[in-house]
């Protein structure tokens, strides 16, 4: 039976085969100097993911989801971005969704079985009810892991948008979706062990894919996060600063926007810059799909 060819992730360097001998602190070097290559190799893929990102924002726009598909640690890394976004940027949970292969319990326990689990990648996939207002990124280190690979072919049969994220050129997984992104890492300083420069890679690009998405959806004014979810004394004071910083209101007037508008920082500082009350600031965001310069606009007619 013939056996795929070893991907570059995947590749054993020679040089690298007495690494258990070497000091401590020389180990540390040579790893980290192979990190300071992802991020150039993110670098080259720029346009395809600007792509990507103009695609999911204006799909997400009309109402669209964003679904981010792995198995291992590029699903851990898709759940992990999928729940920061509620209490960054104030969106609602089932807005960008995390589907790792073995469920939710492989996101702190391996389940390194399930990645080969083509249909349970179709019922995750079915279970959602894509539409062509959604997107689904898989992601995979090789880029022929079995459970995103289905993933994607399953949410292109459903008319959703299809994105592969792969650290390998010429993969499965890109070819199979409409618009691929392809970091090429190359080989790990521990082979096989993509949760390394891989991983690192798919931390990356995802950063990039969601917060750019979110600016571009208007969940930023400038770089401040007037979205996020004030949901601890921590938060509670980053709001303030934000109010503060976006409006140069003194600290007495921060406090009693954020009383009246519940704690929102986005319907705070449309209260402070535009004069407005607090059911005033609300109408407004909302007849400007919440983008808060088109809503200090309509209030500066």
């Amino acid at each position: 039976m013939s056996r795929d060819p070893v991907s570059a992730t995947e590749t054993i360097r020679p040089e690298w085969a007495a690494i258990d001998q070497l000091p401590t602190v020389e180990l540390l070097r040579l790893m980290n100097a192979e990190d300071r290559t992802v991020p150039a190799a993110v670098a080259g893929e720029l346009d395809r993911i600007a792509a990507v990102v103009d695609a999911v924002a204006a799909r997400m726009t009309r109402g669209g989801r964003l679904v981010y598909a792995g198995a291992g640690t590029a699903g851990r890394l898709g759940v992990l971005d999928a729940v920061e976004c509620p209490p960054t940027f104030g969106t609602d949970p089932a807005l960008v969704v995390g589907l790792i292969a073995g469920g939710r319990p492989a996101v702190t326990a391996a389940a390194e079985g399930a990645e080969d689990r083509t249909d349970l990648a179709g019922a995750d996939v079915a279970a959602l009810a894509l539409t062509p207002a959604d997107t689904l990124v898989g992601v995979s280190a090789s880029g022929r892991t079995p459970y995103p690979l289905a993933a994607v072919r399953a949410a292109r049969t459903a008319g959703a948008l299809t994105v592969g994220l792969a650290c390998n050129r010429g993969s499965a997984l890109v070819a199979a979706a409409e618009l691929g992104i392809e970091v090429e890492v190359g080989p790990e300083v521990l082979a096989g062990s993509t949760r390394l420069k891989a991983g690192t890679a798919q931390k990356l690009v995802l950063n990039l894919l969601s917060t750019a998405v979110m600016v571009r959806l208007g969940r930023t004014y400038g770089n401040l996060m007037v979205d996020l979810r004030a949901t601890n004394d921590k938060l509670r004071e980053r709001a303030r600063r934000i109010v503060a910083e976006a409006t140069g209101a003194d600290e007495a007037a921060v406090d009693r926007a954020l009383t009246a508008t519940g704690g929102r920082a986005k319907d705070a500082i449309l209260c402070l810059l535009a004069g407005v009350d607090a059911p005033s600031a609300a109408r407004l965001l909302t007849a400007s799909d919440g983008r808060l310069r088109e809503a200090l606009r309509l209030a500066r007619p």
